[in-house]
C-alpha cells in the first residue's frame, strides 16, 4: 500500500492541560475519517525542537558498562536490539544487553528484582504507573529534564511528571481510533456518532450474518473508559490526581455505560468471548466493519490483507465531538537501583534522537514521542482522536482501576446492575 508522508505528532499534545477537554466543545471540524489521499500537516510548537542526543558524557564512564534493559516481545525487542548497535557505535565501551519483561509485568517484578541486586538498568512502563514507581523508590528522576523536556511532545512530558518531578524517557505516544473495513463500509458512511454507528449496525448485522458493524474489547477498562467522559467527567478530576473521589460512578459515568450497556442490541455476545484477541482476529478476518484498537494493530491488519481505514471515535449522545479516550506513554525509567546512572540515562535520551524515534515507529508503528515526519496513511485519524485524549492518572490508585473497571465493565455488558457495579468499581479502587 503506498504510503504518504504525514507530519507529526500533534500540536494537539504540545500544550500542557492535558487532562481536560474542556475547550474541545467549541471545535467545529469534521471529525469524519479520512482516506490515504488526505494529507494532514501537523507541526510542532516553536519551542519544541527536535530531542537531543546529549553529548555531555563527563560523567560517563570510559570502562567496559553493560546496560540491562527490560522491554517486551513483538516489535519493541527488536528496537531496543537495533537501538542498543547503533549506540555502542556511538559509545563502544557500552553495550546494550535486552532481558525480556513484558509491560504489563515490569512495575511489579522490578519490586522484586531491584533491590535483589538483579534488577535491569532500564526498563519500559507505561506513564499510568509512574505513582506506583515513585512511591516504591523504584526509578531516578530525569537526567537533563529541561532539555528532554523541551525536546519531547508536551503530553508526554505532562505524563511524566509526578509532584513536580519528571521521571523517565518517553519512547511513544498512544491511543485508540476507529478502524474500519473499507470493504464492507464506505468512508462516507463512517460514523461520527455512537447512534449512527448503532442504527448502520443494525442494518449490517442484518443483512450481513455472520459479520457484525462493530466489535470492541467489552471488557477492558483502556476502551470502556471512553463511556464515562460526558461533560468533561474524568478519572480522579480534571488533572487526575483527585484521590478522594474516581468520578467513576458518577452521573456522568452511569448514564455513559447504560449506553454501553445498550450496545448489546448490535453485539449479541458475552464479554468473555469479546477479548481482545478474538476482536482482533474478527476483525482481521474481514467479519467486522468496524472496530476500536490502536496503532499497534496496523501491521497485523496489513498482514492480514484488509483495507482499512482509521477515524476518530464517534461522539456520545448529546455531544459533538469525538468521545475522550485514554492517552498513553510509554517510557524507559532508569532504575534507581543501577549502578550506572549515567550511563543509563545517556541510552535513555539517546532513544528520544530523531533517528531512533524514526526507527521505533517503523519497527513498532506507535506514535513518537518528539515532533517528526513519519509514512502512514492512518496517522491522521489517530491526531484527530489524540485531540479529544486524556493522559490516563498516573497516581498510586490507578493501580486498582483496571482489574475493577474491567470487571465492571464486564458485568455491566452481561446485564448486571450499573450503578452497584460502578460503586464498587470506586470503593475497589479507593481502598473503601
Amino acid at each position: 500500500m503506498k504510503r504518504k508522508l504525514l507530519a507529526v505528532i500533534m500540536t494537539i499534545l504540545l500544550v500542557g492541560t492535558m487532562f481536560t477537554a474542556c475547550s474541545k466543545e467549541e471545535k467545529t471540524d469534521d471529525t469524519q475519517g479520512t482516506t490515504e489521499d488526505t494529507t494532514a500537516e501537523v507541526t510542532a510548537a516553536p519551542e519544541v525542537t527536535a530531542a537531543a542526543d546529549s553529548d555531555s558524557t563527563a560523567e560517563v564512564s570510559t570502562e567496559p558498562v553493560t546496560l540491562k534493559v527490560w522491554e517486551s516481545t513483538g516489535g519493541p525487542d527488536e528496537f531496543i536490539k537495533q537501538a542498543g548497535q547503533a549506540f555502542t557505535a556511538k559509545y563502544p565501551n557500552i553495550t546494550i544487553e535486552y532481558v525480556n519483561v513484558e509491560l504489563g509485568d515490569a512495575a511489579t517484578q522490578i519490586a522484586l528484582d531491584g533491590p535483589a541486586g538483579v534488577g535491569p538498568d532500564l526498563f519500559a512502563a507505561p506513564h499510568d504507573k509512574l505513582g506506583e514507581l515513585v512511591s516504591g523508590g523504584h526509578v531516578m528522576p530525569t537526567a537533563n529534564a529541561d532539555t528532554v523536556k523541551s525536546s519531547v511532545l508536551g503530553a508526554c512530558s505532562t505524563a511524566l511528571t509526578y509532584d513536580g518531578t519528571m521521571y523517565g524517557y518517553p519512547v511513544s505516544a498512544e491511543t485508540y481510533a476507529l478502524f474500519y473495513n473499507k470493504a464492507l463500509i464506505s468512508e462516507d458512511q463512517v460514523p461520527t456518532s455512537w447512534d449512527d454507528l448503532v442504527a448502520f449496525s443494525k442494518t449490517f448485522n442484518a443483512a450481513n450474518s455472520g459479520k457484525y458493524g462493530f466489535m470492541m474489547d467489552v471488557a477492558n477498562g483502556y476502551y470502556t473508559i471512553i463511556f464515562t467522559t460526558s461533560d468533561d467527567n474524568r478519572l480522579f478530576g480534571p488533572s487526575g490526581t483527585d484521590t478522594t473521589n474516581t468520578n467513576i460512578n458518577s452521573v456522568a459515568s452511569v448514564k455513559g455505560m447504560e449506553f454501553f450497556k445498550g450496545l448489546r442490541e448490535i453485539l449479541d455476545i458475552p464479554s468473555a468471548d469479546l477479548t481482545t484477541s478474538i476482536c482482533d482476529a474478527a476483525f482481521s478476518s474481514g467479519n467486522v466493519a468496524m472496530y476500536i484498537t490502536g496503532l499497534w494493530n496496523v501491521s497485523n491488519f496489513e498482514g492480514a490483507g484488509i483495507d482499512f481505514g482509521v477515524a476518530a471515535l464517534p461522539s456520545l449522545p448529546g455531544n459533538s465531538t469525538p468521545v475522550a479516550s485514554f492517552s498513553g506513554t510509554r517510557s524507559m525509567f532508569v532504575s534507581s537501583y543501577t549502578n550506572y546512572p549515567e550511563e543509563a540515562a545517556l541510552f535513555g535520551e539517546f532513544l528520544l534522537s530523531e533517528d531512533m524515534q524514526k526507527l521505533r515507529f517503523d519497527i513498532t508503528g506507535s506514535l513518537p514521542s518528539i515532533a517528526t515526519t513519519v509514512d502512514s496513511p492512518y496517522i491522521s485519524g489517530f491526531l484527530k482522536q489524540l485531540d479529544y485524549a486524556f493522559p490516563m492518572p498516573s497516581i498510586p490508585q490507578m493501580g486498582a482501576f483496571w482489574d475493577a473497571m474491567n470487571a465492571a465493565s464486564a458485568n455491566i455488558w452481561d446485564g448486571a446492575d450499573i450503578q452497584a457495579e460502578l460503586d464498587a468499581c470506586n470503593s475497589t479502587i479507593l481502598g473503601q
